[in-house]
């Protein structure tokens, strides 16, 4: 992935989107980070709609961070319509989560999630999630074609 390949980061509490910040710069991860904070603006990112629609400014991501506890539409909800695009049911949606049960993880992965972690407590453990992100889906892992019309919303949002 190149390193101007953008991460959509889907998180609503205001804590972890700093602490996800923070991890990312101590990582030196250069990938610029978008942050949408709930369910239907991710969506709307995703769509090219409303403010979103100028695909310069608000690229397609190479890879979402998807939380599911999210005010609107929670990220399960967000996770299924990413799948029923044609344009997007590739996109690499990892899960970032505060949730260890079983059931988030299950229905995370049966809705499409192509991985599930667990938000760290701890900062240093944080980074190390980032360090891992980076190196596997930014690095490693061969993403596939996303397609969206440049800035014209699809149906079913």
């Amino acid at each position: 992935m190149p390193d101007n390949a953008l991460i959509l980061l889907v998180e609503d509490q205001e804590e972890d989107i700093l602490l996800i910040r923070r991890a990312f710069k101590k990582a030196n991860f250069i990938n610029t980070l978008q942050v949408v904070r709930d369910g239907e603006e991710a969506i709307a990112y995703l769509n090219g709609s409303g403010k979103y629609r100028n695909r310069d400014e608000y690229p397609l991501p190479a890879l979402v961070l998807l939380d599911l506890k999210l005010p609107r539409l929670d990220g399960l909800e967000v996770l299924k319509w990413i799948r029923g695009q044609p344009g997007l049911s590739t996109l690499r949606v990892v899960v970032l989560t505060a949730s260890q049960r079983i059931q988030d993880v299950n229905a995370a992965y049966q809705m499409g999630a192509n991985s599930f972690l667990v938000k760290p407590v701890e900062f240093d453990n944080f980074v190390s999630v980032v360090n891992a992100l980076q190196g596997y889906w930014l690095w490693l892992d061969k993403a596939p074609e996303i397609s969206r019309l440049h800035g014209e919303p699809t149906s079913g949002s």
